[in-house]
């Protein structure tokens, strides 16, 4: 195998992965580029015959190919950059072609095509390329720009608020596009044509008076984290994943951008039962998102992403990393005699599966029923009495896995 061939990746991932998360930014990027040279009279057209599209008054601005992580050399990108210089659909003769790269090349000259039109890699300032992990500030910066040139003033919040809001809108229309075309039978042009965004709705959405009152923007930054997270995973992972574990992933992706936000605090609230949920802390995600990708059963992407057992019992992964199971008992029942919602949680979900844990173990919280956290007395009196009450079970991924694979044997 040559060294070209070694640095590609999967072909079952490449699409699906430029399609539904680098593309969307870098067509965010580059939105926002033509917005602060005070050019709004654009559309934006998503996951069409090119990657991303900018129209005026109908007709084809630009046309955007964009590639995330093929190969560090050219020569990988051959087919791809040969077919931006078609002729075809809205793409004639002098259309200006841009190609967009995640890592640097060993050579990022104009392709020209055998059509005799010119592709040319697009320019993040000295850079012919930029990564996941990088578009993010270019993003911001932008963003900050803009703000400044209306004479709006900014703080870290509002430019992070607005690159999360800006980020979900276009990430939307483009899974919105994709299903259109695959699920929903449209024609990929009809999807993309009928579904383009246009560039001053992209600056009402920036330049929106007082967001704070009108959105929620911890709802907003909490989705964003997280599936930032994912992503980057994905984006580090991608060459040494199996499609089982490349498709589980991108369907927990999938899962918690369509999740609203209460539910989603229920998630992030059931990462850290032992904690009162305040943040999304980058350690637990990482820990939570490495389980489910582990554990040898499907899990089940409805509500909370769980699995049942042959009696229909739950099963929930938790970031629980156990190093004393006796501090972590205690943990829980300090936490759950101060927070209402973990107690409801738990007595529906009361079987969790820790993300680290020598072994299973099982503890009594003294709690009968979900309004004992509302019921002080009737908590009092149970510290003395010996009345059946919730159990909570921390088990290991492997005593799940049996568990869980006991089902399937059944």
């Amino acid at each position: 195998m040559s060294q070209e061939d070694d640095e590609k990746y999967p072909a079952s991932a490449i699409s699906s992965w430029s399609g539904f998360v680098y593309q969307g930014k870098i067509a965010l990027y580059h939105s926002l580029k033509l917005i602060y040279d005070d050019d709004l009279n654009f559309e934006l057209q998503l996951d069409s015959s090119d990657d991303f599209a900018i129209y005026k008054n109908g007709k084809l601005q630009t046309a955007h190919q964009v590639k995330a992580k093929i190969s560090k050399y050219r020569s990988g990108y051959s087919s791809a950059l040969e077919q931006s210089t078609l002729i075809e659909y809205d793409k004639i003769k002098g259309t200006p072609r841009y190609f967009h790269v995640s890592v640097q090349l060993d050579n990022t000259h104009d392709h020209k095509g055998a059509s005799g039109e010119i592709v040319k890699f697009y320019r993040y300032g000295d850079n012919y390329h930029c990564g996941l992990g990088e578009i993010e500030g270019l993003t911001k910066a932008l963003i900050k720009k803009i703000c400044e040139k209306q004479s709006i003033t900014v703080s870290d919040n509002l430019i992070n608020f607005n690159y999360c809001l800006l980020s979900e809108k276009i990430s939307t229309k483009a899974i919105h596009n994709h299903k259109l075309n695959q699920v929903d039978g449209f024609s990929e042009n009809k999807a993309a044509y009928e579904s383009r965004i246009n560039g001053r709705d992209i600056l009402k959405e920036l330049l929106a008076e007082n967001p704070y009152q009108n959105r929620d923007y911890y709802a907003i930054e909490l989705k964003a984290r997280l599936q930032t997270h994912l992503e980057e995973r994905l984006d580090q992972a991608l060459p040494t994943m199996s499609d089982t574990t490349y498709m589980r992933a991108r369907r927990l992706c999938e899962h918690i951008r369509k999740t609203d936000i209460e539910e989603l605090e229920t998630l992030c609230q059931m990462m850290k039962p032992s904690e009162r949920f305040q943040d999304v802390q980058t350690n637990d995600i990482r820990r939570y998102t490495k389980l489910i990708q582990a554990i040898s059963v499907e899990p089940i992407f409805k509500n909370l992403p769980h699995y049942l057992d042959s009696e229909n019992r739950f099963y929930v992964p938790t970031a629980l990393d156990v190093d004393e199971s006796e501090e972590c008992e205690s943990d829980m029942i300090s936490e759950m005699k101060n927070n209402g919602n973990l107690l409801r949680l738990l007595f529906e979900y009361n079987h969790l599966i820790a993300s680290k844990s020598e072994a299973s173990f099982t503890f009594n919280t003294k709690f009968t029923n979900s309004d004992d956290y509302d019921n002080k007395l009737t908590t009092e009196k149970l510290e003395s009495n010996f009345t059946k009450s919730l159990c909570i079970s921390v088990i290991t991924k492997d005593d799940a896995e049996g568990r869980l694979n006991d089902k399937a044997t059944n």
